[in-house]
Protein backbone atom coordinates (compact mmCIF):
# COMPACT_ATOMS: atom_id res chain seq x y z
CA UNK A 1 0.00 0.00 0.00
CA UNK A 2 0.99 3.79 -0.51
CA UNK A 3 1.49 4.78 2.94
CA UNK A 4 2.45 8.46 4.67
CA UNK A 5 4.85 10.36 2.56
CA UNK A 6 5.61 13.58 1.38
CA UNK A 7 4.16 13.30 -2.09
CA UNK A 8 0.01 13.69 -2.26
CA UNK A 9 -1.72 11.00 -4.35
CA UNK A 10 -4.26 12.35 -6.90
CA UNK A 11 -7.26 14.31 -5.91
CA UNK A 12 -10.33 12.46 -6.07
CA UNK A 13 -13.74 14.03 -7.27
CA UNK A 14 -15.81 13.49 -4.15
CA UNK A 15 -15.73 14.89 -0.98
CA UNK A 16 -17.65 14.64 1.51
CA UNK A 17 -18.67 16.90 4.19
CA UNK A 18 -18.47 16.64 7.70
CA UNK A 19 -22.18 16.13 9.07
CA UNK A 20 -21.76 15.89 12.86
CA UNK A 21 -25.51 15.37 14.29
CA UNK A 22 -27.59 12.69 11.93
CA UNK A 23 -24.51 11.73 9.82
CA UNK A 24 -25.14 10.21 7.09
CA UNK A 25 -23.41 6.73 5.80
CA UNK A 26 -20.72 6.80 4.05
CA UNK A 27 -21.40 5.94 -0.22
CA UNK A 28 -21.71 2.93 -1.58
CA UNK A 29 -18.58 1.67 -3.74
CA UNK A 30 -20.16 3.16 -7.15
CA UNK A 31 -19.63 6.32 -5.76
CA UNK A 32 -15.94 7.64 -5.94
CA UNK A 33 -13.68 7.36 -2.95
CA UNK A 34 -13.99 10.72 -1.24
CA UNK A 35 -10.75 10.01 1.08
CA UNK A 36 -7.24 10.31 0.02
CA UNK A 37 -6.01 9.35 3.39
CA UNK A 38 -7.18 6.66 5.99
CA UNK A 39 -5.53 7.28 9.51
CA UNK A 40 -5.86 4.16 11.75
CA UNK A 41 -5.02 3.99 15.24
CA UNK A 42 -2.87 0.81 16.09
CA UNK A 43 -4.24 -1.10 19.39
CA UNK A 44 -7.69 -1.82 19.42
CA UNK A 45 -8.57 -0.79 15.61
CA UNK A 46 -6.08 -1.97 13.30
CA UNK A 47 -4.74 -4.63 15.73
CA UNK A 48 -6.67 -7.20 16.73
CA UNK A 49 -6.77 -8.57 20.46
CA UNK A 50 -3.71 -11.02 19.84
CA UNK A 51 -1.50 -7.72 18.02
CA UNK A 52 -1.93 -8.95 14.76
CA UNK A 53 -3.31 -7.65 11.33
CA UNK A 54 -5.82 -10.26 9.40
CA UNK A 55 -5.49 -11.09 6.02
CA UNK A 56 -9.31 -9.49 5.54
CA UNK A 57 -7.38 -5.78 6.93
CA UNK A 58 -4.41 -5.93 4.97
CA UNK A 59 -6.73 -6.68 1.96
CA UNK A 60 -9.10 -4.00 2.70
CA UNK A 61 -5.81 -1.75 3.31
CA UNK A 62 -4.49 -2.91 -0.69
CA UNK A 63 -8.06 -1.90 -2.03
CA UNK A 64 -7.73 1.56 -0.60
CA UNK A 65 -4.38 2.15 -1.86
CA UNK A 66 -5.54 0.89 -5.55
CA UNK A 67 -8.02 3.82 -5.55
CA UNK A 68 -5.02 5.86 -5.02
CA UNK A 69 -5.73 6.37 -1.01
CA UNK A 70 -2.78 6.45 1.34
CA UNK A 71 -2.51 4.61 4.79
CA UNK A 72 -1.42 6.98 7.88
CA UNK A 73 -0.65 4.91 11.25
CA UNK A 74 -1.37 7.70 14.14
CA UNK A 75 -0.86 5.78 17.69
CA UNK A 76 -0.12 6.62 21.30
CA UNK A 77 2.76 3.95 20.90
CA UNK A 78 6.08 5.65 20.79
CA UNK A 79 8.05 4.75 17.78
CA UNK A 80 10.20 1.67 19.51
CA UNK A 81 6.99 0.23 20.48
CA UNK A 82 5.34 0.22 17.01
CA UNK A 83 8.32 -0.27 14.45
CA UNK A 84 7.73 -4.14 14.72
CA UNK A 85 3.37 -3.65 13.75
CA UNK A 86 4.50 -1.20 11.24
CA UNK A 87 7.74 -4.05 9.62
CA UNK A 88 4.74 -6.81 9.94
CA UNK A 89 2.65 -4.82 7.73
CA UNK A 90 5.42 -3.51 4.86
CA UNK A 91 4.08 -0.38 5.67
CA UNK A 92 6.21 2.32 4.76
CA UNK A 93 6.62 6.14 5.60
CA UNK A 94 5.19 8.80 7.96
CA UNK A 95 3.44 7.05 11.27
CA UNK A 96 2.27 9.72 13.80
CA UNK A 97 3.65 7.67 17.11
CA UNK A 98 3.26 8.74 20.67
CA UNK A 99 -0.04 10.33 20.88
CA UNK A 100 0.83 12.50 18.23
CA UNK A 101 4.23 14.15 20.50
CA UNK A 102 6.37 11.99 17.46
CA UNK A 103 6.38 11.79 13.61
CA UNK A 104 8.01 8.66 12.70
CA UNK A 105 9.58 8.19 9.06
CA UNK A 106 9.21 4.46 8.81
CA UNK A 107 10.76 4.18 5.08
CA UNK A 108 14.23 5.25 7.06
CA UNK A 109 13.36 4.11 10.40
CA UNK A 110 13.73 8.17 11.76
CA UNK A 111 12.46 9.95 14.16
CA UNK A 112 11.64 13.73 12.06
CA UNK A 113 10.23 14.96 15.28
CA UNK A 114 9.63 14.20 19.35
CA UNK A 115 8.59 16.03 21.94
CA UNK A 116 9.61 15.73 25.66
CA UNK A 117 8.01 16.04 28.88
CA UNK A 118 9.83 18.62 31.49
CA UNK A 119 10.78 16.33 35.00
CA UNK A 120 9.89 18.79 37.30
CA UNK A 121 6.86 19.56 35.60
CA UNK A 122 6.01 16.10 35.37
CA UNK A 123 6.47 15.08 39.09
CA UNK A 124 4.32 18.15 40.32
CA UNK A 125 1.25 17.30 38.14
CA UNK A 126 1.57 13.75 39.53
CA UNK A 127 1.75 15.48 42.89
CA UNK A 128 -1.35 17.91 42.22
CA UNK A 129 -2.91 15.09 41.04
CA UNK A 130 -2.50 12.86 43.79
CA UNK A 131 -3.92 15.83 46.20
CA UNK A 132 -7.10 16.49 43.83
CA UNK A 133 -8.11 12.86 44.89
CA UNK A 134 -8.47 13.28 48.38
CA UNK A 135 -4.31 12.12 49.00
CA UNK A 136 -4.64 8.59 47.43
CA UNK A 137 -1.84 7.58 45.33
CA UNK A 138 -1.32 6.40 41.99
CA UNK A 139 0.57 3.57 40.39
CA UNK A 140 2.88 5.51 37.68
CA UNK A 141 4.82 4.71 34.64
CA UNK A 142 6.72 6.75 32.24
CA UNK A 143 8.05 6.74 28.67
CA UNK A 144 11.57 7.46 28.31
CA UNK A 145 12.80 10.12 25.84
CA UNK A 146 13.34 8.90 22.07
CA UNK A 147 15.06 7.06 20.48
CA UNK A 148 15.17 4.64 23.46
CA UNK A 149 11.50 5.20 24.66
CA UNK A 150 11.51 2.65 26.98
CA UNK A 151 8.57 1.78 29.13
CA UNK A 152 9.53 2.25 33.08
CA UNK A 153 6.88 1.16 36.03
CA UNK A 154 6.52 1.12 39.73
CA UNK A 155 6.28 -2.26 41.16
CA UNK A 156 2.33 -2.28 41.31
CA UNK A 157 1.60 -0.23 38.21
CA UNK A 158 0.89 -3.96 36.21
CA UNK A 159 0.14 -7.36 36.81
CA UNK A 160 1.20 -8.36 33.81
CA UNK A 161 5.07 -6.91 33.82
CA UNK A 162 6.46 -7.61 30.26
CA UNK A 163 10.49 -8.78 29.88
CA UNK A 164 11.32 -4.99 27.85
CA UNK A 165 10.07 -2.90 30.47
CA UNK A 166 11.80 -1.22 33.06
CA UNK A 167 11.26 -1.85 36.79
CA UNK A 168 11.93 0.36 39.69
CA UNK A 169 12.06 0.31 43.51
CA UNK A 170 10.37 3.93 43.80
CA UNK A 171 8.91 6.77 42.11
CA UNK A 172 11.61 8.56 42.20
CA UNK A 173 13.94 6.53 40.25
CA UNK A 174 11.17 7.46 37.52
CA UNK A 175 12.56 11.18 36.82
CA UNK A 176 16.41 9.64 36.48
CA UNK A 177 16.26 10.30 33.05
CA UNK A 178 14.50 12.22 30.47
CA UNK A 179 10.80 11.37 29.55
CA UNK A 180 8.07 12.03 26.88
CA UNK A 181 5.33 11.04 29.17
CA UNK A 182 4.01 9.77 32.27
CA UNK A 183 1.17 7.04 32.70
CA UNK A 184 -0.86 6.88 35.93
CA UNK A 185 -3.44 4.61 37.26
CA UNK A 186 -5.40 3.98 40.64
CA UNK A 187 -6.30 0.46 41.07
CA UNK A 188 -9.63 1.35 42.73
CA UNK A 189 -11.05 4.75 41.33
CA UNK A 190 -12.06 4.84 37.89
CA UNK A 191 -10.07 6.10 35.13
CA UNK A 192 -12.56 8.87 34.43
CA UNK A 193 -12.18 10.09 37.62
CA UNK A 194 -8.53 10.07 37.63
CA UNK A 195 -8.21 11.71 34.13
CA UNK A 196 -10.59 14.74 35.24
CA UNK A 197 -8.20 14.92 38.54
CA UNK A 198 -4.81 15.14 36.12
CA UNK A 199 -7.10 17.32 33.67
CA UNK A 200 -7.41 19.93 36.62
CA UNK A 201 -3.94 19.43 37.81
CA UNK A 202 -2.57 20.24 35.00
CA UNK A 203 -4.04 23.13 33.25
CA UNK A 204 -2.56 24.24 30.42
CA UNK A 205 0.34 23.19 31.12
CA UNK A 206 0.32 19.79 29.74
CA UNK A 207 -2.22 17.48 28.04
CA UNK A 208 -3.71 14.79 29.38
CA UNK A 209 -5.46 12.05 27.79
CA UNK A 210 -7.19 8.38 28.42
CA UNK A 211 -5.48 5.51 26.01
CA UNK A 212 -6.56 2.24 27.08
CA UNK A 213 -8.37 0.93 30.22
CA UNK A 214 -6.48 1.91 33.62
CA UNK A 215 -3.84 4.08 32.00
CA UNK A 216 -4.32 8.19 31.82
CA UNK A 217 -1.42 9.46 30.02
CA UNK A 218 -0.08 13.03 30.77
CA UNK A 219 1.65 14.88 27.99
CA UNK A 220 3.73 18.16 26.52
CA UNK A 221 1.06 20.77 26.34
CA UNK A 222 -0.58 20.71 23.39
CA UNK A 223 0.25 17.36 22.04
CA UNK A 224 -2.28 15.25 20.77
CA UNK A 225 -3.52 12.89 17.78
CA UNK A 226 -4.90 16.17 15.92
CA UNK A 227 -2.25 18.04 16.40
CA UNK A 228 0.29 14.80 15.28
CA UNK A 229 -2.46 13.99 12.41
CA UNK A 230 -2.40 17.68 10.92
CA UNK A 231 1.49 17.74 11.26
CA UNK A 232 1.59 15.04 9.09
CA UNK A 233 -1.16 15.41 6.86
CA UNK A 234 0.18 18.96 6.08
CA UNK A 235 3.83 17.47 4.89
CA UNK A 236 1.51 14.71 2.63
CA UNK A 237 -0.55 17.69 0.99
CA UNK A 238 -3.79 16.61 2.84
CA UNK A 239 -6.59 18.14 4.49
CA UNK A 240 -8.84 17.37 6.97
CA UNK A 241 -12.23 16.73 4.40
CA UNK A 242 -9.60 14.44 2.25
CA UNK A 243 -8.95 12.00 5.64
CA UNK A 244 -11.28 9.34 7.30
CA UNK A 245 -10.21 8.34 10.51
CA UNK A 246 -10.32 4.81 12.58
CA UNK A 247 -9.78 4.69 16.48
CA UNK A 248 -11.54 2.94 19.66
CA UNK A 249 -10.85 5.48 22.83
CA UNK A 250 -11.02 8.71 23.79
CA UNK A 251 -7.18 9.88 23.03
CA UNK A 252 -8.25 10.02 19.68
CA UNK A 253 -11.44 11.92 19.82
CA UNK A 254 -9.21 14.60 18.68
CA UNK A 255 -7.94 12.51 15.84
CA UNK A 256 -12.16 11.43 14.54
CA UNK A 257 -13.03 15.58 15.04
CA UNK A 258 -9.78 16.74 13.14
CA UNK A 259 -10.48 14.04 10.04
CA UNK A 260 -13.47 14.91 7.65
CA UNK A 261 -15.53 11.31 8.64
CA UNK A 262 -14.86 9.48 12.06
CA UNK A 263 -15.23 6.08 12.65
CA UNK A 264 -15.57 4.63 16.12
CA UNK A 265 -14.81 0.90 16.42
CA UNK A 266 -17.68 -1.52 17.73
CA UNK A 267 -15.01 -1.97 20.97
CA UNK A 268 -14.89 1.37 21.27
CA UNK A 269 -14.88 3.82 24.58
CA UNK A 270 -18.48 5.37 24.63
CA UNK A 271 -16.69 9.12 24.63
CA UNK A 272 -15.02 8.18 20.81
CA UNK A 273 -18.85 7.19 19.85
CA UNK A 274 -20.70 10.29 20.76
CA UNK A 275 -18.43 11.74 18.50
CA UNK A 276 -17.70 9.50 15.70
CA UNK A 277 -20.10 9.38 12.54
CA UNK A 278 -20.07 5.35 12.13
CA UNK A 279 -19.35 2.66 14.50
CA UNK A 280 -17.50 -0.19 12.60
CA UNK A 281 -17.96 -3.44 13.43
CA UNK A 282 -15.23 -4.79 16.78
CA UNK A 283 -11.39 -4.46 15.79
CA UNK A 284 -11.39 -8.26 16.22
CA UNK A 285 -14.22 -8.55 13.50
CA UNK A 286 -12.20 -6.28 11.49
CA UNK A 287 -14.40 -3.19 11.46
CA UNK A 288 -11.89 -0.85 10.22
CA UNK A 289 -11.90 -3.60 6.62
CA UNK A 290 -15.77 -3.49 6.42
CA UNK A 291 -15.66 0.24 6.25
CA UNK A 292 -12.71 0.09 3.87
CA UNK A 293 -14.36 -2.56 1.92
CA UNK A 294 -17.20 -0.27 1.27
CA UNK A 295 -16.10 2.83 0.53
CA UNK A 296 -13.41 1.85 -1.73
CA UNK A 297 -15.38 -1.62 -3.20
CA UNK A 298 -14.81 -4.78 -2.31
CA UNK A 299 -11.68 -6.71 -3.44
Amino acid sequence: MHTADATPAPATALRLPRPRSGSAPLPDSADPPPFRLVATDLDGTLLRTDLTVSARTRAALALADRAGARHLVVTGRPAASCREFLVAIGYQGLAVCGQGAQLYDASADRLLFSAALDLDLARAVVKRTEEELGGRPLELAVVTAAPENRFVITPRFTDRMRPDWGLVGSREELWAQPIEKVLMRHRELPDGRVAAAAALAGGDEVSVTHSEKGMIEVLPAGVDKAVGLGRAAERMGFAPEDTIAFGDMPNDIPMLEWAGYGVAMGNAHPGLIAVADEVAPDHDEDGVAAVLERVYGRP
